[in-house]
């Protein structure tokens, strides 16, 4: 199955039961940065969001991320 970006991200979070304003504030003290419920609401809304962003979302849920050769 092919995901967009969002479309992975909103998955997981539907899956773990984790609102985008708690993803926010745990992205916050994770990556050192600022990141406000809303701007990571329109990252992910857009398509924006950086692969390196979504790494750190799967890891903070507890998952990882793996590139997988075609058959």
């Amino acid at each position: 199955m092919k995901l967009k970006a969002k479309e992975l991200v909103k998955v997981l979070l539907s899956e773990q039961k984790v609102q985008q304003k708690e993803l926010a504030q745990m992205l916050s003290e994770k990556a050192g940065k600022s990141y406000t419920p809303s701007g990571l609401s329109h990252k992910i809304g857009r398509g924006t969001i950086s692969y390196d962003e979504v790494l750190l979302i799967a890891d903070i849920l507890g998952y990882e991320i793996s590139v997988n050769r075609k058959p």
